[in-house]
């Protein structure tokens, strides 16, 4: 898959290994030195951002910042700091995946495909499937018009779920980005939050599939649930 790929990276040596690696597995590269250039630039315009967070002139983290407000293209976040609240802050902020400095070529092109074969999220408010509405501004879930209780989790599962219709979510994914970062959230805490969920969507519920080996799936046509 050939893709736009925008790289902000200050580093020279280390900005021309990313390019040249890029480019050679045949995508369109685009390369910016520090934040202030890559606040110019329209990231909708791209399949993919790999952003460093130490640059010259705007921080990385608000160049993060930046890149959310506008648009939901996937950013794979390059740096030399490995502590954990830095990647918790980017990951917070909207990044999908936090390479630390040195790593292997190899590495970051397989990071680089990985983010590239899962879907870009929808930006609508409100996603539809049947008689289930999720509104994302609101931070509401209906069936039928009628308000559904769900926690935190439940909502942010189906909110996952639903920016992907059609899509099987891998478990791993919804457990790094769904399950409370403060405890130790498994792929067995997640399907208990599914059960729960079900439970509360009742008929609605069927649109909510397991795909077996991988994850969930919020399909956009009825199904039996599994």
């Amino acid at each position: 898959m050939q893709a736009r790929i925008l790289v902000v990276e200050d580093d020279e040596r280390l900005g021309a290994q990313v390019v040249v690696a890029l480019r050679s597995a045949g995508h369109h590269v685009t390369w910016r030195k520090d934040g202030d250039a890559a606040m110019l630039e329209e990231p909708s315009g791209y399949d993919l951002v790999v952003l460093d967070l130490m640059l010259p002139g705007t921080y990385g983290m608000d160049v993060l910042k930046h890149i959310r407000r506008d648009a939901e293209v996937p950013v794979l976040v390059l740096s030399a700091r490995n502590e954990t609240p830095d990647k918790v802050r980017a990951l917070e902020l909207g990044a999908d995946d936090y390479l630390t400095k040195p790593f292997w070529p190899d590495e970051l092109m397989a990071r680089v495909a990985a983010r590239l074969r899962r879907p870009v999220l929808q930006r609508r408010e409100r996603l539809r499937f049947g008689e289930l509405e999720i509104d994302l501004g609101a931070r509401t879930v209906t069936v039928a018009d009628a308000d559904v209780p769900v926690t935190r989790v439940e909502f942010e599962l189906l909110a996952a779920l639903a920016k992907r219709p059609g899509a099987a979510v891998p478990r791993a994914w919804l457990v790094d980005h769904v399950l409370d970062p403060e405890r130790d959230g498994t792929e067995r805490t997640l399907d208990v939050h599914v059960s729960r969920l079900r439970k509360k969507l009742g008929a609605a519920a069927s649109h909510l599939a397991t795909v077996w080996g991988v994850g969930y799936r919020l399909d956009t046509h009825a199904a039996d649930p599994a």
